[in-house]
């Protein structure tokens, strides 16, 4: 940009704004307003910075004013931005106490200097307009695909040409393996766009699920119509990656949708992805079917779920194992990603023998308890009764009823099992003074003496140590590493083995603090405004969007 246009005729002047808009692809306005910022911080050099200078350039001629402001006031006090009422008046004889008063400087000749920083001042404003056009424009497309050339490459760090602006496609959100080159045209997500010091930055992704679900949107067109919804998406970039889809017409396979003719739709999505397996997998609303599709291609015997841990176990042939978990766990880590839930697998004989071994451990807890002998505890186990609470409070025609069982033989086992949990109450409220645990814990809707125990040994030992907990410090938490191949690290919470789910141990928590007067009852009834309803996190919302 020649500084010699400031000082050229007015055609010029016009031609170097109309040029560097243009180049810029920024509003002429904007390179104009910035001439006059150089021109107005000129004259402040020429005539003094405690001046109140202006410069107005006409867009149409190009010519160039130069005023001097002064406000009209009854006592000045500076002389380079105040003037009397009376001096004033002699100029405009209409002029009263806070008008302004607007003086003509003759045209300003520019020297070295002064044409130096007047151009510094340009650029830095014509520079500051870029950036302020970049940021709006990519702003609002967060969420979107967009196509660029490799500009150069650093440290693993992609620098992607966007056209009017530069993106960045970190090493860690790059497809593993995959090679690029100085020109190369290349696709990528839009997952984040900030403003910084330097600049808009534009961050870019070929490695996240969103960057795939994007692809199969352009690539099918169902997807696009939203008549086949992608319900969630798992990814191990550059290796395998699973997508659940449903359709909302029941005329229309979603799966057959997304495959294409001779595969072709899909095809085109490994092709952009270097060639990672993709498997697409129909979603469905009951968590055990879509777990056993998510699982595909190994075939599952049988599935239990925990609905209050969000856990799965899944059974399979011992033929199938190797398959279900598939190479370093890939398999089913994809599935537990794709469902939400943890899932764990287990081959027929490992079921088998983990039954056994429950029904001999629960076997022996009834002979211990009930004081009766091995006959009469498996009998009891084999028609479900797993703890001594299910035996001393049943209905007495249910024990009654099992075979070999009168009614005084099933009163003597109710009425033993009662005993024996009596004798345990006491000793655990004994153990639970000993260790300090106040009264008042038990007013806590839900809780239990053996809970206050167990509270007392991790140092809960009061209502307020109770209300300042968090759910996970009662209820233990899951820690997912960042590296593919770790497992998920499970941290127990003090309450751990009371079959509490997190939404119960929110409840828990808030009615003490309502107990403390921390808070308020009718409070907890509905939302503060403008946040969402609480959602229970152990419905197992199995299908939410990726």
């Amino acid at each position: 940009m020649a500084m010699a246009g400031i000082s050229a005729n007015r055609l010029e002047l016009l031609q170097i704004a109309d040029a560097v808009a243009r180049e810029k692809t920024i509003d002429k306005k904007i390179v104009i307003e910035a001439m006059e910022d150089a021109i107005q911080k000129a004259a402040k050099s020429r005539y003094g910075a405690e001046n109140d200078i202006r410069c107005e350039i006409d867009p149409k001629t190009g010519e160039a004013k130069l005023t001097r402001v002064l406000a009209v006031v009854e006592q000045v006090e500076s002389d380079a931005t105040q003037i009397n009422v009376a001096d004033a008046k002699k100029r405009n004889p209409d002029a009263k106490a806070g008008d302004m008063i607007a003086e003509t400087l003759p045209p300003l000749e520019f020297g070295r200097v002064a044409a130096q920083n007047a151009k510094q001042v340009i650029v830095q404003k014509v520079r500051e307009a870029e950036r302020d056009r970049q940021f709006a424009e990519y702003k609002d497309r967060t969420s979107d695909v967009i196509n660029g050339t490799v500009k150069r490459v650093e440290y693993g760090n992609v620098i992607v040409d966007l056209g009017r602006a530069e993106g960045i496609i970190r090493r860690d959100e790059m497809i593993p393996r995959e090679n690029v080159r100085l020109g190369d045209r290349i696709r990528a997500y839009i997952y984040e766009v900030r403003r910084e010091q330097r600049g808009p930055q534009i961050f870019l992704t070929r490695a996240r699920p969103e960057f795939m679900s994007m692809l199969f949107r352009a690539e099918v067109p169902e997807i696009y119509d939203g008549v086949v919804e992608i319900k969630s998406v798992a990814r191990d970039p550059g290796s395998r990656a699973k997508i659940a889809v449903i359709s909302k017409d029941s005329s229309i396979d979603p799966v057959g949708a997304c495959v294409g003719m001779r595969g072709a739709r899909v095809q085109a999505v490994v092709n952009e992805l270097q060639g990672e397996k993709v498997d697409i997998i129909q979603w469905n609303p009951d968590a055990a079917s879509f777990i056993v599709n998510a699982l595909a291609p190994a075939e599952v015997t049988k599935v239990v779920l925990d609905e209050d841990s969000n856990r799965i176990e899944v059974v399979v042939p011992e033929a199938q194992l190797s398959l279900a978990i598939g190479r370093r766990g890939q398999n089913v880590r994809l599935a537990s990603q794709l469902t939400g839930w943890d899932i764990d697998i287990l081959t027929e004989q490992e079921e088998s023998e983990r039954r056994q071994k429950e029904f001999a451990e629960r076997t022996q807890l009834l002979m211990d308890s009930l004081d009766v002998d091995e006959v009469i505890a498996q009998l009891l186990v084999t028609e479900g009764f797993a703890t001594v609470e299910e035996v001393a409070y049943v209905d007495l025609a249910e024990i009654a009823h099992i075979e070999g069982f009168d009614e005084d033989t099933a009163e003597q086992i109710q009425s033993r099992a009662r005993e024996h949990l009596e004798q345990q109450e006491t000793e655990r409220d004994t153990k639970r003074r000993e260790l300090g645990v106040a009264d008042e814990m038990a007013e806590i809707p839900g809780i239990t003496t053996a809970m206050m125990v167990a509270l007392g040994e991790n140092g809960v030992k009061t209502v307020e140590d109770f209300a300042d907990c968090a759910t996970d410090e009662l209820v233990g938490w899951t820690e997912r590493k960042k590296e593919k191949d770790s497992e998920a690290v499970r941290h127990k919470g003090y309450l751990d083995g009371f079959e509490l789910s997190r939404t119960d141990a929110e409840n828990m928590i808030m009615a003490a603090r309502v107990q403390l007067g921390w808070i308020k009852a009718e409070d907890l009834e509905k939302p503060a405004e403008g946040e969402p309803e609480a959602v229970d996190a152990d419905a197992g919302g199995v299908g939410a969007e990726g």
